[in-house]
């Protein structure tokens, strides 16, 4: 924690002082610890209206409804619904014109003898910034890490802390919010892998930023967001479902980037293992494929998201340098199928033992890692633009050192070549596309997908700079 950031306890205090903030916390698992806090350290009258904790399943329906899962967002909103309505109800008149009204909630699992994965929680709080306002809304998903029930539970009192205390004090600069949910803890504690922010106090924030700056931050590895722009938490989307991923900077996504994708789709549906099963499909970003020598450009990010969404896939942002770390990252939540697109050039960087110098077990730990028995990489060919060869991966160059385990791969079908590729896109170079875009060459519009050509030119993205026929009086 920063010297400078107020502690927990400095933190509860501060909101307990302030007769303003008034409201209820309602929590379910890992008892009621946020509460706690404000118990603590004294003048909670202040601030606490309500504490409630619907531990007996009976209980929890009849208050919040029925629900699948009792340790989910339906739950969450549902209890944050339905306190912070409560509150309005029995509150706004008596003190509604000098109240900022809230109501905090969280539901959990924790680890226990007959549950030995680490535990997770949904938190949230719907409040109000002035007095009258319409509510505004904070919704987290994070992961529990600590191996002992009382650390856990040490742990959500203080993340609880941190979001109603920056719901009050940092609503008006969200990254400032984002930085101060973790303030008194570290990331082998906690994990946030969600982040939601909604309603009048930040209606400047963009949630997709927010799952950015949570990779940034090193809040958790990665995050993911839907064609919508609506953030999800990974579970919800992955869980026990086959999975195709296409890794790339995608700026812009191009033909053969998209044909990469779309070669790969119709493979994968064919292999017998998906059971029937629609497979998720995934634009992966890294921190690396953003990052620049100044740094990463919010406004390029959005604009790599902008037509990733219009082409109708989740996408998801990492910080996996290396394709083994993001196997491993979607078996966490699946033992379906998962499928690999990528290029030669990829490829040839997933082939270099170089590359895993630092691991003991060098490339074939990397390998082992990497090419599970649900695993398959699907690559594009490749147009050496010096020699004109048709580079696949079969016929790829690899160091003498990997040239037994690159045969391995081919001949038990980890890996296997596109073999219905364009020709045509074998010539596109992404850095060329870019240059015509931002120079005004209106070539580069044969150049991408057709539903992503009028979103750069309308919005101006990647510095696309008009043609000559295009700009204002070309005909006068």
């Amino acid at each position: 924690m920063d010297a400078s950031s107020p502690s927990t306890f400095q933190k509860a205090l501060q909101i307990n002082l302030d007769p303003a903030k008034y409201g209820a916390f309602a929590e379910i698992g890992a008892g009621q610890e946020v509460a706690r806090w404000f118990f603590h350290v004294g003048r909670a009258a202040n601030t606490v209206a309500k504490t409630i904790s619907a531990y007996d399943m009976s209980v929890s329906d009849a208050i919040y409804g029925r629900c699948e899962r009792y340790v989910s967002r339906q739950r969450l909103e549902a209890m944050l619904t339905h306190e912070y309505a409560l509150v309005l109800e029995r509150l706004q008149a008596k003190r509604g014109d000098h109240s900022t009204f809230f109501a905090f909630a969280d539901t959990v699992a924790t680890r226990n003898p007959t549950r030995p994965e680490n535990g997770h929680g949904w938190i949230g709080m719907r409040f109000q910034t002035t007095p009258g306002e319409a509510a505004s809304q904070i919704i987290i998903h994070a992961h529990l890490l600590d191996g002992e029930s009382a650390p856990v539970h040490e742990a959500l009192g203080i993340i609880g802390v941190n979001l109603i205390h920056a719901a009050f004090y940092h609503y008006s600069q969200p990254s400032a919010l984002l930085l101060a949910l973790m303030e008194d803890l570290t990331r082998d504690r906690i994990e946030i892998d969600m982040l939601e922010l909604s309603g009048p106090a930040f209606a400047a924030a963009d949630n997709r930023l927010m799952s950015l700056q949570l990779v940034q931050n090193g809040f958790t590895d990665a995050a993911m967001f839907q064609t919508s722009g609506e953030v999800v938490q990974p579970s919800e989307v992955l869980y026990k479902r086959p999975i195709l991923v296409e890794r790339g900077s995608f700026r812009p996504i191009t033909n053969v980037t998209f044909d990469l994708l779309q070669q790969s789709q119709a493979r994968f549906a064919l292999d017998e293992r998906l059971g029937g099963d629609t497979p998720i499909v995934l634009f992966e970003m890294t921190l690396h494929n953003l990052t620049s020598a100044s740094g990463i450009d919010h406004s390029d990010f959005l604009a790599r998201v902008d037509i990733l969404g219009a082409l109708g896939h989740t996408v998801l942002i990492s910080n996996f340098g290396r394709y083994f770390r993001l196997v491993e990252y979607l078996s966490q939540y699946t033992q379906k199928m998962i499928g690999i697109a990528l290029g030669i050039p990829s490829l040839t960087e997933v082939a270099d033992p170089r590359y895993y110098a630092d691991l003991p077990g060098g490339m074939l730990e990397a390998a082992g890692r990497l090419c599970r028995d649900n695993v398959k990489l699907y690559v594009y060919p490749y147009r050496d633009p010096t020699s004109g060869e048709i580079i696949t991966a079969e016929t790829l160059r690899v160091a003498p050192s990997a040239h037994h385990l690159h045969a391995y791969l081919l001949e038990n079908g980890f890996v296997e070549t596109l073999l219905s590729y364009n020709p045509a896109y074998l010539s596109i170079s992404t850095s060329e596309v870019l240059a015509k875009i931002q120079t005004g060459d209106p070539s580069w519009e044969q150049l991408v997908p057709a539903a992503i050509v009028d979103i750069i030119r309308r919005d101006g993205l990647f510095g696309w700079q008009a043609s000559r026929e295009q700009q204002p009086g070309a005909d006068d």
